[in-house]
């Protein structure tokens, strides 16, 4: 029973920020052109400052694992190929296959992975996690941009890629933040804690956005392509690849982080590079609403099962 409550308690407030959200939205006090501009602020500023502080406050001697970032980008990398023959395999249209694609692989890690692993293990799961988040969200953002482009007609861009990674608020604030480690950069204590109030605005604000952006329109229309998409997404890859990392080794905080790689819901931007590439974004943002929600139950029961047997 100790397992089910640890699971619950970690999950359940964020089920909680996302049904506040949307009961915001129901009462008009937020339209979808204000929850897209708030949606804005979150990742450009207050989530850029969470994973600045994480990666500040963080001994990399210590954080960095390269036998944990290299699992990671392998299994992502693994993700991303199986997507492509679940999405060539399951789906005609080109542009329902890329969102598919897209929504089988990139997951919402740097919303997730933070609170869930630092909930689990406290500082040395959430070091590990904004450490991933410098690797994996580049990664994320080149197979996006490919996965989008592959199925336009039209060659890929590198020059698209390259200012996707270049311009990405989370990278910068991830090289920012291991330049100040490397170099011992100390930020004057009025500076450090005003960016540390406002790293602590971002995980519970991006969650009551998160609630208020879902909209449950046209499922009827995209019933085949939600239930292959988030049954790989949600089930299919989260056993597989957490089997494969248990089966090497990885315990305790280690498996924490990577179960918020494998196991998190698909991005909220994902949405938007669909809207502004071509895809279905009505699938996107369908993906977005059914996997945010779907996944409070089966990370609980992740973390329920895992903790049962002693991985956690």
């Amino acid at each position: 029973m100790e397992s089910f409550w640890v699971a619950l308690e970690i999950v359940a407030p964020l089920f909680l920020l996302m049904a506040v959200g949307y009961v915001i939205k129901l009462t008009g006090m937020m339209n979808e052109t204000s929850v897209r501009q708030t949606n804005k602020v979150i990742f450009k500023i207050f989530l850029a400052l969470l994973v600045f502080i994480n990666i500040y406050n963080t001994d990399l001697s210590e954080s960095f694992r390269s036998d944990l970032l290299l699992f990671a980008v392998i299994g992502v990398c693994v993700q991303f190929i199986l997507s492509i023959c679940v999405a060539i395999g399951s789906e005609k249209e080109n542009s329902r296959r890329g969102v598919m694609l897209q929504g089988m692989f990139r997951s919402n890690f740097v919303l997730f992975g933070i609170p869930v692993s630092t909930a689990l293990f406290g500082d040395a799961a959430s070091s590990l996690a904004a450490v991933l988040i410098a690797v994996i969200i580049p990664l994320y953002n080149v197979l996006a941009v490919l996965s989008l482009e592959m199925f336009n007609g039209k060659q890929p861009s590198l020059w698209k890629m390259l200012k996707g990674i270049l311009t990405n608020p989370l990278i910068i604030a991830s090289v920012v933040g291991a330049l100040f480690v490397l170099f011992h950069i100390r930020l004057p204590n009025v500076i450090y804690k005003t960016v540390s109030d406002l790293a602590g605005i971002s995980t519970p604000l991006a969650f009551v956005i998160l609630g208020a952006s879902f909209s449950f329109g046209d499922v009827g229309r995209y019933v085949k392509d939600l239930c292959i998409t988030l049954g790989a997404k949600l089930i299919v890859f989260p056993i597989l690849f957490l089997g494969a990392a248990i089966l090497f080794g990885f315990r305790g905080p280690a498996l924490a982080v990577l179960l918020t790689v494998f196991g998190s819901p698909i991005a909220v931007s994902s949405f938007t590079m669909a809207q502004q590439m071509g895809g279905d974004d009505k699938l996107a943002a369908q993906l977005v609403a059914f996997s945010s929600i779907l996944s409070i139950f089966t990370i609980f029961l992740l973390i329920f099962l895992l903790r049962e047997f002693s991985f956690l």
